[in-house]
């Protein structure tokens, strides 16, 4: 596994608060899927925090199935890259799998998600490579839009 770290201009020298999450790739056809926040056009790979007592597989297999609709299966050699991103107090760390579809099941989005009115959508690698390319674009008007596309281009970048 990868470990890779990013470090925010506002980062704080110590960290007080922590997030620990899982996202998962899917490739199929030269196509990624992404979650699409039609409200902000906001793009991510789909994923999310992890519960108490969840083990990061099943963080990553929960989360796809509630955002996408897709029961997944994380490839088996595990977490291809652990990611470190530092911004103000927060230390978050993302673990990104390659996952593979076995199933469908019904979605289950939080009110947020719902509000943000988020969607899956296949999208071309090329394209979704482009899209997060852009993260600079957004250091000004939308920092978290920023943050999450610096993030998953540079899970992208890592496969």
């Amino acid at each position: 596994m990868t470990i890779k770290e990013i470090f925010g201009a506002n980062r704080f020298e110590i960290t007080s608060k922590g997030r620990i999450g899982c996202r998962g790739i899917i490739i199929k056809d030269s196509r990624i899927l992404l979650i699409h926040g039609l409200q902000a056009d906001f793009f991510m790979i789909p994923g999310g925090g992890q519960e108490l007592n969840e083990t990061l597989e099943n963080c990553c297999i929960r989360e796809l199935q509630e955002e996408t609709g897709h029961i997944i299966e994380p490839c088996k050699e595990g977490a291809f890259l652990q990611l470190h991103e530092y911004y103000e107090e927060y230390h978050y760390i993302n673990y990104f799998y390659t996952c593979e579809i076995v199933g469908t099941a019904i979605k289950n989005l939080t009110e947020v998600e719902i509000e943000r009115k988020l969607v899956s959508e296949w999208v071309d690698w090329n394209v979704a490579l482009n899209i997060f390319s852009h993260y600079i674009d957004f250091a000004a008007t939308n920092e978290i839009k920023m943050r999450a596309y610096l993030r998953d281009y540079t899970a992208l970048l890592s496969i």
